[in-house]
């Protein structure tokens, strides 16, 4: 069995026009103090990171991979999370979305969506030029819309946004699976894929595609009141990445799983900061461990109360204590004996 890596954290959240936190090797100074061994690295903040120089220059990921280095860090992932939501935008969300682009294919729905395919082609690059082998982002949605329709939706519309979903996947995981890298989708309600089954009706359409894989976030699956461990046991096998984050789901008499169109600290679904919400974590560590789970475990701090400094201090701390060493032997070794053939004949009855 396998250790999982850590603590590590996303620094999407943290990043900031304030120092420490308006540059990777400050931002990297500061994570490192509370004692963080990885950075999940948000590819499309330049405060940070220059995707298209890493994508085209050995050099520059090199000198970005002893920077971290020094403070005794290692990237995890990069994360394309905004790119890959462009890949498939439905035109409800045009105006909303429009600031995830770059400013000069704003407003042009074609161009921003070959702008994303191309970020999401450099990422493959850049994840390669630094040694990585996961990669974080969204899918994108053109079904959400019609999630809980009405009217009925259509004969054979959800079936034709996944095969555009797919067909406009496929060159780019094919481009990861060139580089080496498995593409990892964060499954999260606003997405397409935003569950099992919808992941394996993606999955189907890209025909099983091995690059496929997909980022763990029990956060979300309580939102969503998803069984959040039996996921694991369905899923394992294509679980690259792991996003450690909590949450809380207090449903009540006037509202439930949708919340009321209400602002996150009104919410019977919350989003919190390690331990101060309502995932089992130990049982998630132990299934990781169980299945050799071959990455780390990466904080994603959101919370509605918390400040996140404070979240972030705590955190690596809770995942610290969380991680399993996992036993090298089984604890019942001292019982056992040298292989005896013929003894194990004899206790079986075997001639």
């Amino acid at each position: 069995m396998k250790t999982i890596k850590g603590p590590a954290l996303f620094l999407a959240q943290f990043a900031s026009d304030t120092a420490p936190f308006n540059s990777l090797a400050t931002i990297a100074r500061w994570a490192a103090s509370l004692g963080y061994k990885g950075l999940q690295i948000p590819s499309w903040d330049a405060r940070l990171f220059d995707l298209k120089t890493a994508a085209h220059s050995k050099t520059y990921c090199e000198e970005i991979k002893g920077m971290l280095a020094q403070h005794g860090l290692e990237i995890t992932e990069l994360s394309t999370h905004l790119q890959g939501q462009l890949v498939a935008v439905h035109p409800a969300y045009d105006t909303g979305f429009d600031g995830f682009a770059a400013p000069e294919v704003r407003g042009n729905p074609t161009l921003r969506q070959q702008w994303a395919v191309e970020q999401m082609m450099w990422a493959a690059q850049a994840s390669a030029h630094l040694g990585l082998t996961a990669h974080v982002t969204f899918s994108g949605a053109l079904a959400w819309p019609y999630l809980y329709s009405w009217p009925p939706r259509p004969v054979g519309l959800i079936e034709g946004a996944f095969d555009e979903l797919a067909k406009r996947w496929r060159p780019i995981l094919d481009a990861f699976d060139h580089a080496g890298v498995d593409v990892c989708y964060e499954v999260h309600p606003g997405e397409d894929l935003h569950d099992g089954v919808s992941y394996e009706m993606f999955l189907e359409r890209v025909h099983n595609h091995r690059r496929a894989c997909l980022l763990y976030d029990p956060s979300h699956f309580v939102l969503q009141q998803l069984n959040y461990l039996d996921y694991i046991d369905c899923y394992h096998e294509r679980i690259k990445v792991f996003h450690v984050k909590d949450a809380e789901f207090n449903p009540t008499g006037k509202q439930g799983v949708y919340g009321g169109y209400q602002p996150w600290l009104q919410r019977a679904g919350r989003f919190r900061s390690l331990g101060d919400g309502q995932v089992n974590f130990a049982a998630i560590f132990s299934k990781m461990a169980q299945y050799d789970f071959p990455g780390w475990a990466v904080l994603e701090w959101e919370c509605c109360i918390k400040h996140p400094e404070d979240g972030a201090r705590e955190g690596a701390i809770f995942i610290r204590d969380h991680i399993i060493r996992v036993a090298e032997r089984s604890f019942d070794d001292f019982a056992g004996g040298a292989v005896d053939q013929a003894a194990n004949k004899k206790m079986l009855g075997i001639a």
